[in-house]
């Protein structure tokens, strides 16, 4: 793989990543990126490196730079395919929602979704290596924790806006204080004990 290629941002290279996959709540999230040749890959760090308010800032800069998508698979598509085959068909939708086909795609991690007529390689913590795909995990992180944010507020007890889901202490005494809702994941083994405890 030619990195120096790649870190030019300007050679039709998507990178890909996901949020969302160890939440106990929603949908999967995954974005797609390939950079203009104007924008500054410097500015560009693993979401998980940055602060809120850096990641929002940085998502109007990348969005602005960049060909950018979104896609996503349902809590219903999770709990029928499981975690890992739901994360990869919202990586296929956000590779193919990209209005410019990408000459290659980078993917975030150890598995690539099975994609005819594309050119897919996994990079291993390629949000850290990778600019297209640091700029993926922020722009899919802001999208998701929009939608967290936007949920919560019919759900306050949980705290979603705070923990996104995930499986804080707070949101583990809230489910098992006032049950599950609509959003939870009812095959993910917190809830799945919860529902079903020996």
């Amino acid at each position: 793989m030619n990195l120096k290629l790649i870190f030019k941002g300007n050679q039709n290279i998507a990178g890909v990543d996901e949020v969302g996959r160890g939440s106990l709540i929603g949908p999967v999230y995954a974005s797609a990126v390939i950079l203009k040749k104007n924008c500054d890959v410097k500015k560009l760090k693993d979401s998980k490196k940055l602060t809120k308010k850096e990641r929002e800032v940085l998502n109007k800069y990348i969005k602005k730079n960049s060909y950018w998508s979104i896609g996503s698979a349902s809590k219903e598509e999770i709990e029928k395919l499981n975690i890992l085959n739901a994360s990869l068909l919202a990586m296929k939708r956000a590779i193919k929602k990209l209005k410019k086909k990408p000459r290659l795609v980078l993917v975030d991690g150890n598995r690539i979704p099975v994609m005819k007529n594309y050119n897919l390689k996994y990079v291993i913590k390629g949000d850290r290596k990778i600019p297209q795909i640091s700029a993926a995990s922020i722009v899919a992180k802001v999208s998701r924790d929009s939608l967290m944010k936007k949920i919560s507020k019919n759900f306050s007890k949980y705290q979603w806006n705070i923990n996104c889901g995930y499986g804080t202490k707070v949101h583990i005494q809230a489910i098992r204080k006032f049950g599950i809702t609509k959003h939870h994941r009812r095959t993910f083994k917190p809830i799945h004990n919860i529902l079903s405890p020996r």
